[in-house]
């Protein structure tokens, strides 16, 4: 039998039920060419096997896989292999106790590839949607330099930080938007069930109202008669926003641009930005991997396009022997404290080290922005969400004052 097809074989899991020596029930899972095979291997291990099933799960979508998850495997795999545990066993134990069944084809497909003789690297290439050109070309150096233990644990350590930086910057967006969100509904609720309620009582006192109550009873009139339109012009627009995001460079570049220069979420981004340039650049200098070939994937890793664009620069300005701190200062993107870093990295041949220390210093400085972000938002988001629902309950009070007044 061909390699390849022992390896496919081999990659069946099966769930399994039975009796110790000593006659206690367990159960567990197992990988192996047949339900036969499965019995045979409970047998040599002194298990008595009751049942024997194929694992159905592992054919099912098993839930979307998210860079932690991979992040989590980078760090299993590691630890593995710096235990002493074979490659292929080590996949074998990390794919099998796995929860997520998505994961688990994952993790078994790439060591069905090293069974039928491809490379580690090799493997992950085949899934670029988990393993980005950066963490193959780590991968890759590790196996060339015969450091393979040694650069997952970079990698491991890489994909945990920057995850840790990406949960930040949610955390920043995410409670604003929450809020806001439950501030639209919250309004929403109350032009379409509570102002009608109230305009009907309003209609038997004969009086006119207050300017303020009449234009809030006619945006609830609108909203009740035109409410259909006005849903289909936002959805219409958050979709066209989506696709032309997705599809447009030019628009990309436009967002990013503007992000950056946001009042109080501008100055985290790109604090983030810096921080995974820096912390990209260390990990693929001190994996061996050449300067010139590392700036790509570097600038991929800054996750803003404008920072992307200057890295592509700064590596064609550093492949015709420019050095990094100049390119850097060229392009006016970086501070200064991070340029003269970076240049005494290069005089003292500790690039890798600086680049660290650089992006430790930048992933601390976003930690700090995004609680005291948080501090600031909190009640200014209240005053809002209390002048929206605090306006509209006062205008529908306001012609009983009225009338309380004229009494």
């Amino acid at each position: 039998m061909p390699p390849t097809a022992a390896a496919a074989a081999r990659d069946t899991q099966f769930n399994w039920e039975g009796k110790d020596k000593k006659g206690n029930k367990i159960r567990g899972k197992i990988l192996a060419v047949s339900e036969q095979a499965a019995r045979a291997d409970l047998r040599r291990q002194n298990i008595v096997a009751t049942k024997v099933s194929k694992n159905r799960q592992l054919f099912s979508s098993g839930g979307k896989i998210t860079p932690g998850d991979i992040a989590i495997f980078s760090r299993q795999l590691a630890t593995m292999l710096a235990a002493g545990i074979p490659l292929v066993q080590s996949f074998e134990i990390v794919g099998v106790g796995h929860e997520k069944p998505a994961m688990q084809k994952l993790i078994l497909d790439i060591k069905q590839n090293i069974e039928g003789g491809s490379s580690l690297h090799e493997s992950l290439k085949k899934h670029p949607l988990y393993f980005d050109d950066l963490y193959v070309n780590l991968v890759e150096a590790g196996e060339q330099a015969g450091a393979l233990e040694s650069l997952l644990d970079k990698v491991a350590t890489y994909k945990e930080k920057t995850e840790a930086l990406k949960k930040k910057i949610k955390k920043a967006l995410f409670y604003p938007a929450a809020v806001l969100g439950v501030a639209v509904i919250v309004t929403l609720i109350l032009l379409l069930f509570v102002i009608p309620q109230f305009e009907s009582l309003f209609e038997g006192f004969g009086a006119d109202l207050p300017a303020f109550t009449r234009m809030v009873i006619d945006l609830s009139e609108f909203v009740q008669k035109k409410g259909w339109l006005l849903g289909l012009v936002a959805g219409g627009a958050i979709f066209a926003f989506a696709y032309f995001k997705k599809r447009s460079a030019a628009m990309r570049h436009f967002l990013d641009r503007m992000s950056l220069k946001l009042p109080i979420i501008g100055p985290i981004l790109v604090k983030a930005a810096i921080a995974r340039y820096a912390r990209t650049l260390s990990t693929m200098f001190s994996a061996g991997v050449p300067l010139v070939e590392a700036m790509e994937s570097v600038a991929g890793a800054t996750g803003n396009i404008v920072y992307e664009q200057a890295v592509l620069r700064m590596r064609d300005e550093v492949a015709t022997g420019q050095r990094l701190q100049r390119a850097m200062e060229n392009t006016g993107l970086f501070p200064n404290m991070v340029i003269q870093m970076i240049a005494v990295g290069e005089e003292s041949g500790s690039l890798d080290a600086m680049s660290a220390k650089v992006a430790d210093f930048y992933e601390l400085e976003v930690d700090t922005a995004v609680d005291g972000l948080s501090s600031l938002l909190e009640p200014l988001i209240m005053a809002i969400l209390g002048v929206l629902v605090g306006g509209l309950v006062i205008a529908m009070y306001l012609p009983i004052f009225k009338m309380g007044a004229v009494i």
